[in-house]
């Protein structure tokens, strides 16, 4: 049985807009985890004050998760003409923050999206428009700033696997449950609620394994291209950002091993889908992450002096073989040792054949 949240604070909005009125319920919660990022809800509220979707018929939920400078104070001087909601907790991670604004949403739908988006006028209509055609997750497209060439390299790379998936879904691939992104998704509350919420267990890659559990509870995934936001990342430590990538190897290898009848959702996957000359040294980071560590800076260093050379597409492609070597070196860490490291490509290759392509 799921732990319901508890010890927080909740307001009807900086303002009290909401405080006192009685509203129907809504027909969309949009449901907004936040940590010490008032400057970008400030734009983010502004966009959904411009909504094509009626005030009247959706709500906004932040929920600030213990930020060093509560975000409520900080919107006071904002007045919206929707619904909105601030609710405060002590830190405790994306995944719990997100679960508690989900149990607080009052609509049938919920639509989780970051707090560094920017959103056009339309996204709550056509997030609502797909599930009155009778879908039950709506994965949203994520498009790059337009300032991407000023971001760091890693922030480029983001941006390329995110086109990549998006090139795919154009050519016909079926949305599905590993594609579940927070960035941008809306599904239904009741199952959501169903299929247990989000693991918070998890540090990273809740949201796939919420996918997962969703896809096999029967729900109907569909990507829609048209409902977009603009991912206006403030993201500059690469340290951060390597150490990312090897907790999402951490964690993918925890979910793999939780949904082990799934053979597509392990992560030695992704040996087979980079190039076959990349595959050694992704091999020996596993065999020695230690090396593998000192190898991921040294390229970065040299990809930085590429991409500073104006050779940016190289640099992209080292940038994706770091990425490479700091997630498997997180799975090293959660196998625990070489042994361990090597049963799981044995038990995976074993199974490859019955993995879809995808």
């Amino acid at each position: 049985m799921r732990d319901e949240p508890h010890g927080g604070k909740e307001s009807e909005g900086p303002n009290g807009n909401g405080g006192g009125q009685k509203r129907s319920i809504p027909a969309l919660s949009v449901v907004v985890a936040t940590y010490n990022r008032a400057n970008l809800l400030r734009d983010l509220l502004g966009d959904l004050e411009k909504q094509t979707l009626a005030p009247s018929s959706f709500e906004v939920l932040i929920v600030d998760d213990g930020s060093k400078t509560p975000v409520k104070p900080e919107l006071a001087g904002q007045a919206t003409s929707f619904a909105l909601r601030v609710i405060e907790q002590a830190n405790a991670g994306p995944a719990a923050a997100r679960d508690r604004g989900i149990i607080e949403a009052k609509a049938d739908v919920i639509l989780i999206i970051d707090d560094d988006m920017r959103l056009p006028p339309a996204l709550l209509e056509e997030h609502l428009r797909r599930h009155r055609a009778g879908h039950s997750v709506v994965l949203g497209h994520i498009r790059a700033a337009q300032r991407l060439r000023q971001m760091p390299l890693f922030e480029r790379f983001h941006a390329q696997q995110l086109d990549r998936q998006v090139a795919a879904f154009r050519t016909g691939l079926p949305a599905r449950g590993v594609h579940l992104c927070t960035g941008n998704v809306s599904f239904r509350r009741a199952d959501y609620l169903a299929v247990g919420g989000f693991d918070r267990s998890l540090a990273r890659s809740e949201d796939r394994d919420l996918g997962i559990r969703l896809e096999q509870a029967g729900a109907r995934f569909t990507f829609a291209e048209d409902a977009y936001t603009v991912h206006e990342s403030d993201h500059t430590s690469l340290e951060l950002w390597l150490k990312r990538a090897f907790l999402y190897g951490i964690y993918d290898s925890r979910i793999g091993a939780k949904h082990g009848d799934v053979p597509s959702v392990s992560p030695w996957r992704f040996l087979f889908l980079v190039h076959p000359v990349s595959r050694p040294l992704l091999l020996a980071t596993t065999a020695v992450p230690g090396a593998g560590k000192l190898a991921a800076r040294g390229l970065m260093a040299f990809c930085d002096w590429l991409d500073e050379r104006g050779l940016e597409r190289a640099a992209l492609k080292g940038t994706t073989l770091v990425y490479g070597i700091e997630y498997f070196r997180g799975m090293r860490e959660q196998a625990g040792s070489l042994l361990g490291a090597a049963r799981g490509l044995v038990a995976y290759t074993r199974k490859r054949d019955t993995v879809p392509r995808h």
